[in-house]
């Protein structure tokens, strides 16, 4: 009975994630995670026997295996290392030969928190006629992204990081100009322009985006999605940057006056939302545990302590989590 109603409100998760992106909405899909994302466009490009594509050997999994997966149709899928301090785009782009057809970035790095310059990459991209896929689930709704500025081909990301929505809710962005590049797949009864229509059995696929959004799906975790993404809006994704910013520095002072180590580059650009560090002598998962018990919460990651604050967090509680480290 209520079914149109739910879609309708989930449907305002495209438009908020198209508003936030400076896209149309009909660019953006409905995904479940990034890994969604990510596959949609592996499976979905036309590769050539022959081919290859770049990433960086410390990649989420999540944008590496699905590049792997493609060896059994004979494209090959460089895995470029990193080195300490992290690489610039002309290294990314000297990884690259005249089969380079792809290359697969996360926009901030999950563990160390390194902020690609998009801008740059994209430009080195394209000047070769290269496309760029952007995991940007460590970067969205932290900071702002103007796709009709930084024109990244493809990007995904999930809503439950800085977009403060749900597990289970996530958005692809493909621009216009490559929806008939890429191969439909997960098509269904709601790939079709007569969605609803079910004795008509032709595939006229869907001129958008949402031609990837095959059957049903959460409709709570999207209209869930939907009202966060209203949220950061309304706030202001320069304000909220702003705000992650200050007390991310701030943080860094209080963990460097306290004896830690910062792994995260923490100057100008590169800078993020994500604060990596660790405690000489200590180990991280017992200091997880023991931040835990005091409802602390960070993560572990590549043997380093990952702390992530938002905007609501407060100056009180970083102190709060430095005086339990010591």
């Amino acid at each position: 009975v209520h079914w149109s109603s739910w879609v309708a409100k989930a449907e305002q998760a495209r438009h908020f994630a198209a508003q936030m992106l400076a896209a149309h909405p009909d660019e953006v899909a409905l995904v479940r995670n990034t890994t969604e994302g990510v596959n949609l466009v592996a499976e979905g490009f036309p590769w050539r026997p022959g081919d290859n594509l770049v990433t960086l050997a410390d990649e989420f999994p999540s944008n590496v295996f699905p590049w792997l997966n493609l060896a059994a149709r004979g494209v090959e899928t460089r895995l470029l290392p990193v080195p300490e301090g992290g690489l610039d785009p002309v290294e990314i782009a000297a990884a690259c030969d005249s089969h380079t057809r792809l290359v697969a970035i996360s926009w901030v790095h999950y563990a160390t928190g390194w902020r690609h310059d998009l801008d740059a990459l994209a430009e080195v991209c394209h000047r070769r006629g290269i496309y760029l896929f952007v995991d940007a689930i460590q970067g969205l709704g932290a900071f702002e992204l103007d796709v009709s500025r930084t024109p990244v081909d493809f990007l995904a990301a999930d809503g439950h990081k800085w977009l403060l929505g749900p597990e289970g809710a996530g958005i692809l962005y493909l621009k216009q100009e490559h929806l008939n590049l890429l191969r439909p797949l997960n098509v269904g009864w709601n790939s079709v322009v007569h969605a609803g229509d079910f004795t008509n059995l032709q595939p006229r696929w869907k001129p958008t985006a949402a031609r990837y959004e095959g059957g049903s799906t959460t409709l709570g975790a999207f209209a869930a999605l939907a009202q966060s993404l209203s949220l950061l809006l309304r706030c202001g994704l320069p304000q909220v940057s702003a705000r992650i910013l200050a007390l991310t520095d701030e943080l860094r002072e209080r963990l460097q006056r306290a004896g830690a180590v910062i792994v995260s580059r923490r100057e100008g650009a590169r800078r993020s939302g994500i604060v990596a560090f660790t405690l000489p002598g200590q180990n991280a998962q017992s200091l997880r545990a023991r931040l835990r018990v005091q409802r602390i919460v960070v993560s572990c990651r590549a043997g380093w302590l990952r702390a992530s604050p938002h905007v609501y967090n407060t100056s009180e509680e970083l102190a709060a989590l430095v005086e339990a480290l010591c």
